[in-house]
């Protein structure tokens, strides 16, 4: 392997983490090609007049040592306290020694997590919590058919063959068609019905009414008893956001003697006797290259992948991979004097902002899927964060559809009259917006999804390709666990074993992939 050049698609967290390890482990040459201008992948944070939007949003969570690990070292985390934590006298754990938020740009913080749903004009705990507030904004008839629903799920379960029949099992109908039916299908496009189960068990399988439940009944009987938690309740943050740590990782993989090309698109790939030989690129000037290597690192979208070896893809693999679906995704960033909404909860705010990392949004009447509130994530994401709230409105739609072709303009218009619909802000209130268009966020488990192992098979009959990533292997993966499809595939090509299960196994473990063990 001594000073062979490794070809690596994307310089999002995958494909950063792959060139990394490769430095530090390897006498390889890694070479990143990136299409856009941008670090991260969907994990980039843009900026906009001094104020940042995470693209998403992205906790910075793992139950992982190595991932852990690399996190820390590229970002220390907090020694002091952050603007807000000062401002509210907000207690957090400090680490000794580490920077001061205030002083220092490399840094850690720990955020608290909490994200609720806001469904009838009400906000509702999420994971779904049972509360006297709960209770209360349900009314008494939904409560007791919520109540009904769920006893009947218990006693039939369904067969598990798709994500409608996923939640049912867990929450019964009447909160399905409350609290997930409609904002899964402003997710993917399509009817929970239509989707595969894999999502809910790679997503949200931990979550079930009969945790919410046994918490509420034992609950006067637990004084003093810390609670397991079924969701994280804090997590790492960037003060930045997270694309300022994928940001260091490529100065670092520079420092070390990586390339990253950036605006160079891979337009197809050569293949011989059962390698990859090269790969043809164009950059930002329009003139194209060839260039070899001995092993490629793919986080490029599968679709594009298959379709990209030519005929060396037989057509039934063709077929399947042209019609892999996608969800994209189109983020407007709103600029506030302040939201109409009211923190109503007993956790202090900043100006008396409503708490939330990001809120979900179930009401039938509009197209919105999630507002995230950039204050929460870090005060350090906002320019002016005492006399201003940055908001990101998430819309998730298809390249080429209705609101994708939308004019940016009537698009801000559009998502501004949404937000003020259901009263969370007031038109006179917004200061500056902006709008942006991301595609292939989401790849989506239907259509021909069912037949992706054909797919699969074929990609990994290439001794030297490695699929990581969330795109690289169409799998919902969250930062972490597409890290470690690329720590695990730059140990498979160490090895030279050329047997991928391992990386294809990341994130099929049973546990959930945000929730704490008890003893943890």
């Amino acid at each position: 392997m001594s000073g062979k050049n490794v070809i690596i698609i994307g310089a999002g967290p995958a494909g950063l983490t792959a060139a990394y390890r490769l430095l530090r482990q390897t006498d390889a040459h890694p070479i990143i090609l990136e299409e856009s201008p941008y670090i991260g992948g969907i994990s980039r944070t843009a900026v906009y007049k001094g104020n940042r939007m995470d693209i998403g949003g992205h906790r910075f969570f793992s139950k992982n040592a190595e991932v852990l690990e690399l996190w820390r070292e590229l970002m220390p985390d907090q020694g002091a306290p952050a603007w807000d934590d000062r401002i509210l006298g907000r207690q957090v754990p400090l680490a000794a020694g580490g920077p001061d938020p205030e002083r220092e740009e490399k840094v850690m913080l720990l955020r608290e997590r909490v994200s609720r749903i806001l469904y009838l004009r009400h906000f509702f705990d999420y994971p779904i919590s049972l509360t006297p507030r709960m209770l209360a904004n349900m009314g008494l008839m939904r409560t007791l058919k919520a109540g009904l629903g769920y006893v009947a799920a218990c006693v039939r379960k369904r067969e598990e063959k798709s994500l409608e029949d996923f939640y049912i099992n867990r929450f019964g109908k009447p909160l399905y068609e409350m609290f997930f039916e409609d904002y899964t299908e402003k997710l993917w496009g399509v009817h929970p019905s239509q989707i595969a189960p894999d999502w809910g068990a790679q997503r949200v399988k931990g979550l079930s009414l009969r945790k919410a439940v046994t918490e509420f009944l034992t609950r006067p009987f637990r004084h003093g008893e810390a609670k397991e938690t079924s969701l994280i309740g804090q997590f790492s943050y960037p003060k930045r956001g997270p694309g300022q740590l994928w940001e260091e990782l490529a100065r670092r993989i520079e420092e070390l003697g990586g390339e990253i090309r950036m605006q160079t698109r891979v337009t197809g790939l050569e293949c011989g006797q059962g390698r990859i030989e090269a790969v043809r690129v164009t950059d930002a000037s329009g003139t194209e290259r060839r260039l070899e290597g001995d092993a490629f690192f793919s986080t490029m979208p599968v679709k594009d992948l298959v379709l990209g070896m030519g005929e060396a893809t037989p057509d039934h693999v063709r077929q399947i991979a042209s019609a892999l679906p996608y969800r994209d995704f189109i983020t407007v960033g709103l600029l506030l004097k302040k939201l109409a909404i009211r923190n109503s909860t007993k956790k202090p705010t900043v100006g008396g902002i409503v708490p939330d990392c990001w809120i979900y949004i179930q009401e039938r009447d509009v197209r919105l899927g999630r507002l995230q509130i950039f204050n929460n994530w870090s005060p350090y994401m906002v320019e002016r964060p005492a006399e201003s709230v940055f908001v990101g409105l998430e819309y998730f739609c298809s390249e080429g559809d209705a609101m994708w072709n939308m004019d940016e303009a009537a698009f801000i218009d559009f998502a501004i009259g949404e937000l003020t619909k259901i009263g969370v802000i007031r038109r006179e209130d917004v200061l500056d917006a902006t709008h942006i268009r991301v595609k292939k966020a989401y790849p989506a488990y239907f259509g021909s999804y069912a037949q992706f192992p054909v797919v699969r098979r074929f990609l990994d009959g290439w001794e030297n390709l490695y699929c990581i990533g969330r795109n690289g292997q169409h799998r919902y993966n969250n930062m972490d666990h597409s890290m470690l499809t690329a720590m695990e595939a730059v140990r498979v090509y160490q090895s030279g074993s050329g047997d991928k299960s391992s990386i294809w196994s990341v994130n099929t473990e049973e546990s959930y992939h945000e929730e704490r063990e008890k003893n943890s």
